[in-house]
């Protein structure tokens, strides 16, 4: 049932209206001057407000602009005794949804009346669908956050199961796997890559070697020289790790890149002899971060290198074998020594950025 509340200082203009609305099957109220009308309308929800313009302190021009600011869906109608085209036009650009004459005519009052409350009807089916759209919204952000966060936890769970499974064959890979993740993410950076590509270097590394999985461990942890043969197998691991990676689905081109990741920008390396813009922008970052942590580190068939003898390698083939820009982002990290990460890689500090 909607609710009217009828504003006029003469009793008799009220209780007539108010007994013809009534009648209609309106809830009406009725109010003698403004700030009665005011206190009703905080603590009651009216559909429309019929007030009079002229009374007593405050008019009906001002309930409806008080009604505007507060209450804005209200319908209000306007009626006074003495109309005049300039108060009719200021009643309706205040936002009045009509205005009457007096003597009010029933058949005049309830035609309008009815119209106001069909507008009120619309108005408020309208919010209602606004509302419900916004919660379904709500609802269906939070719902995709959480299956996305879900599936962040389960493609995190994955890379790092897959960069465990290298230490089962060769411990030594497993660290350097870390490590070159994390000094390739920190080149990236400092090239100002997109994160994204930030964190698609640090998966990449952490998966490089997998291809190591499928050589025979007498190889991996052969003390002595390796053989031309022996290298010729470990040169596979390239494309086997390209072969295990190449149909699961991440938001990187993951196989693509270890792929390439022993190739150099003179064409020199291999599978496929590459050179320059034929290899990847994520593959020149990884080839350093590789040849860097590779040997700086300890191998079973040799001690490490030192430090300098890396940087040293890394400078002097600058745009020989390795991409320039790379190679001077890598150089500079040194130089300000925030390459701790090459020594105390940790897969648990990873957050992926997809």
């Amino acid at each position: 049932m909607a609710k009217v509340l009828i504003v006029d200082d003469e009793k008799s203009i009220r209780n007539t209206l108010a007994e013809f609305l009534r009648k209609e099957g309106y809830e009406v109220e009725t109010a003698e001057e403004v700030n009665q009308a005011l206190a009703l309308l905080r603590v009651t929800e009216f559909d429309l407000v019929i007030t009079d313009i002229v009374m007593p302190r405050i008019s009906g021009i001002e309930l409806l602009q008080q009604i505007r600011q507060s209450n804005p869906d209200i319908q209000v109608i306007i009626m006074t005794g003495e109309p005049t085209v300039d108060t009719a036009v200021k009643a309706v650009q205040v936002g009045a949804y009509d205005y009457i004459s007096k003597p009010i005519v029933k058949s005049m009052l309830i035609k309008v009346v009815k119209q106001a409350i069909h507008l009120k009807g619309v108005t408020d089916k309208k919010k209602l669908l606004e509302y419900k759209n916004h919660q379904y919204q709500k609802n269906l952000e939070q719902l995709v956050e959480e299956r996305t966060k879900a599936l962040h936890n389960s493609m995190q769970s994955t890379i790092m199961v897959l960069a465990s499974m290298v230490s089962l064959r060769d411990a030594y890979t497993a660290g350097h796997q870390m490590r070159v993740g994390n000094l390739a993410a920190a080149i990236g950076e400092e090239m100002d890559l997109a994160p994204s590509m930030v964190e698609g270097l640090r998966v990449t590394g952490y998966l490089h070697d997998i291809g190591k999985v499928t050589l025979p461990a007498e190889i991996l942890a052969k003390p002595g020289k390796i053989t031309k043969l022996e290298f010729e197998i470990i040169k596979t691991h390239a494309a086997q790790g390209y072969e295990i990676l190449k149909d699961l689905r991440l938001p990187w081109s993951v196989a693509e890149v270890i792929y390439q990741h022993h190739e150099r920008k003179d064409g020199s390396g291999y599978p496929d002899g590459l050179k320059n813009q034929e290899i990847m922008m994520e593959a020149r970052v990884l080839i350093v971060a590789d040849v860097v942590e590779a040997m700086s580190s300890h191998r079973p068939y040799r001690s490490s290198l030192g430090i300098e003898a890396t940087l040293k390698e890394i400078r002097e083939n600058s745009g020989i074998l390795y991409d320039s820009d790379v190679a001077e982002a890598c150089l500079r990290l040194f130089e300000r020594s925030e390459v701790d990460f090459v020594i105390s890689g940790d897969f648990a500090k990873t957050n992926f950025v997809f």
